[in-house]
């Protein structure tokens, strides 16, 4: 199901996701695509970013303290975990309004939410917004 939705909210990217490697507890996924490529998605943000080339890339890329930390988002998470306790099945911590559109990193900012659903509409806010200049006047359309 997971693969299915990444392909449907952010196929716009011209990307088509073939695995999941790995997701972290703010629904970040790390996916293979069909060319090879690693992509990350950052629903906070929200984007979706190309993290390697290929496999060899990706590998040394998991090695790496810093990507480890922005990976794992211990402080976020113990936040979050503090307001919310333990994550339900299917469910990822969130930013209830995205950083990109001035939410902040805060206990009043955050939620949980059904990992599809953070997927969808990360992907259609990202989808709107892609391209604008900062500072643009915007209005979203949620799904």
């Amino acid at each position: 199901m997971i693969l299915e939705t990444i392909n449907k909210e952010w196929g716009w990217l011209g990307i088509s996701a073939i695995e999941v490697i790995d997701e972290n507890d703010f629904g970040n996924l790390i996916f293979r695509s069909d060319n090879g490529a690693y992509w990350r998605i950052l629903p906070e943000s929200p984007e979706c970013i190309k993290i390697a080339n290929n496999q060899n890339e990706f590998e040394k890329l998991r090695t790496d303290q810093d990507f480890q930390l922005d990976w794992q988002m211990e402080t976020l998470v113990a936040k979050a975990q503090g307001v919310f306790g333990d994550l339900e099945q299917g469910r990822k911590y969130c930013l209830k309004i995205p950083a990109i559109l001035g939410g902040e990193f805060s206990k009043e900012n955050l939620g949980t939410v059904s990992h599809i659903e953070q997927i969808t509409i990360s992907g259609d806010i990202a989808r709107q917004i892609h391209d604008l200049p900062d500072g643009a006047k915007i209005e979203l359309k949620l799904k």
